[in-house]
Formats: structure tokens, C-alpha cells, sequence
């Protein structure tokens, strides 16, 4: 059975897992104040870090929180990973290997 590169079906594990784990990672981006911010206050504080960051913490989970609730997130990250699919059906070399550079010299 080929696999249509352009297909748009998705399996259970590309809902389930892998497309949370784009929109994890973009999450993270968008919300880079607030992770900086509680890494910045976690490294300052050593142990009372579980009370002293409650603040920081509480920013974090609900900037990522409101992103991860966003259906329109959602599609954005289901697209992005459905594009890198086809081209990994296309060309059968994963999006990491593609973004490598190739050696100027041989």
C-alpha cells in the first residue's frame, strides 16, 4: 500500500503525540518570557523554589495553558507537521537531516 504524500489522514499516534509535541515546543517559544522568567527565579531560589516561584510558575502554566486550548494553535502545528510528513514521504529524509547543512568541501 503507497501513502499518499499529500494525504491528510492522520493515525493516532501523529494526533496524540506528535503534533502535542510541536505545539509543546512552539508553546515554548511564544511563551519564552514566562520560561525565562521562572528559570530565572527557580535558579535564585534552590530549594523554596516550590514557594517562592508560585507567581512565575502560575504565569508560565497559563500562558501555555491558553495555547495549548487554541484550536486555531492547533491547526497551525497539525499543518506544520503534516507538511514535514509529505516532504519525509517525498524524499524519505527526515525534517532534521534536511535542515542539516551539507559540506561545502568533499
Amino acid at each position: 500500500m503507497a501513502l499518499d504524500p499529500a494525504g491528510q489522514h492522520l493515525r493516532h499516534v501523529e494526533k496524540d503525540v506528535l503534533i502535542p509535541k510541536i505545539m509543546r515546543e512552539k508553546a515554548r517559544e511564544r511563551c519564552s518570557e514566562q520560561v525565562q522568567d521562572f528559570t530565572k527565579c527557580c535558579k535564585d531560589s534552590g530549594i523554596l523554589m516550590v514557594v517562592k516561584c508560585r507567581k512565575e510558575n502560575s504565569a508560565l502554566k497559563k500562558c501555555l495553558t491558553a495555547h495549548y486550548n487554541d484550536p486555531v494553535f492547533y491547526e497551525e502545528c497539525k499543518m506544520e507537521y503534516l507538511k514535514e510528513r509529505e516532504e519525509f514521504r517525498k524524499t524519505g529524509i527526515p525534517a532534521k537531516k534536511r535542515l542539516q547543512k551539507l559540506p561545502t568541501s568533499m
